[in-house]
Order: C-alpha cells, then sequence, then structure tokens
C-alpha cells in the first residue's frame, strides 16, 4: 500500500454513490480503528454513532445545512463526546488498566489521583472543550483509515448539533454530537474527485531543525 497515494487519493467527498455500501468487513475496520485512536490519557470520552437508517438520515439532512452527504453516503458517522466526566469514568478507566495488564494498585493510585484532580479542576466546559479535541483526533484517524481502505469520507463541523443530539437521543447515553463523517463511495460524476489537491509547498509547512 502506498501511503501517500492513497492520501493524495483522498478528498473531501461532495457527493456519493448511493447504490454503494460499506461491507461489514469494512465498517469493522472503522469501529477498531475509531476504538483504536490515541486519546488524552487514554481515557477515552468520546463515542461513535453509526447511523444507516437512511430515512433517520433523511431527517438530519435540513439540519446539516442541507448537505446532501449525510444522506447519500453509506453510512453516517456522528462523533460525540460524554456530555460530562465523572470521578466514575477515571475509576473505570484504571479498573479496566489493571484488570488488563494486573498493574499493581500501588502503581495506579498516584496516577488515578492525579487524573481525577484534574478532571475536578476542570469546569464542565472545559471537560466537554478537552473531550472535543479527542474527537479532532479521532476524525483525522478514520479519514485516514478511510483512505487506506479506499472508503471515500468528508468531514464536516457545518450542522445544528443540539437537533443531532434530540433526534439520535443522544443525550440518553450522556453524549453530544461534535463532529460528522459520512462514508461510502464516490459517485462517478462528482467534478470534486478529479480536481488537483492545492497545498503549500512542503518548504513552507516543513520546518527542520
Amino acid at each position: 500500500m502506498d501511503t501517500i497515494k492513497q492520501l493524495q487519493w483522498r478528498y473531501a467527498t461532495k457527493k456519493f454513490d448511493t447504490n454503494k455500501k460499506l461491507s461489514k468487513e469494512k465498517l469493522n475496520i472503522i469501529k477498531q480503528a475509531f476504538n483504536l485512536t490515541a486519546t488524552s490519557f487514554g481515557l477515552q470520552t468520546i463515542s461513535l454513532v453509526i447511523v444507516e437508517n437512511k430515512d433517520l438520515r433523511a431527517t438530519l439532512v435540513p439540519h446539516s445545512y442541507n448537505q446532501k452527504q449525510v444522506l447519500d453516503a453509506s453510512h453516517l458517522l456522528v462523533i460525540c463526546i460524554q456530555g460530562n466526566i465523572e470521578n466514575t469514568d477515571v475509576n473505570n478507566y484504571y479498573k479496566n488498566i489493571k484488570t488488563i495488564r494486573n498493574t499493581p494498585d500501588s502503581i495506579l493510585e498516584p496516577y488515578r489521583k492525579d487524573l481525577e484532580h484534574k478532571m475536578h479542576n476542570m469546569s464542565i466546559k472545559q471537560r466537554q472543550q478537552w473531550s472535543t479535541n479527542q474527537a479532532y483526533i479521532a476524525l483525522g484517524n478514520l479519514m485516514t483509515i478511510c483512505a487506506i481502505e479506499n472508503i471515500d469520507s468528508c468531514p464536516m463541523e457545518g450542522f445544528v448539533s443540539k437537533k443531532y443530539d434530540s433526534i439520535l437521543k443522544l443525550k440518553d447515553n450522556g453524549l453530544k454530537s461534535v463532529l460528522l463523517l459520512p462514508v461510502g463511495y464516490r459517485a462517478k460524476d462528482d467534478m470534486f474527485s478529479t480536481f488537483k489537491k492545492v497545498r503549500k509547498s512542503i518548504k513552507e509547512t516543513i520546518i527542520e531543525i
């Protein structure tokens, strides 16, 4: 696999082929890639909601500034953050470390207390912003994975989060939508697929010291 070639192939898909669907295998790769995304402290205060239902997605289009990718893609990925981060989230995280790695409490306890202290010193708004930063890491990771797997995608910030939260009943799971990524396969007549990439030169963006 030529990674750079795949990244050059990738573009923000404007028109999806409505007849092409992602296989279960491709969808599973996306799920695992999201779950393996790096997050601060490894706390994973983000979740991925995968929307396949077309009727449901049709109701989301007006709240996406009428961007049809939301409906026409194979699946709509909604990256969400937790509405808040509780002590139980921190405690469960360290319990998971102990279970998986068999790390003694004597080693884990100082780190658990430190993270609990950091979260305690943040307002809810700051915790949400902290989680949103992790969501952008996940978005970038998913876009790269999609490119490698020959899956088209279109990163989107343009949508009404509160409407999405209501329609998808995200608050029932303590979640808040922050980013969208429709995924699928480009339509043959999407003219944007043939456009050359416009980027600064490497010399302008990379500094070597």
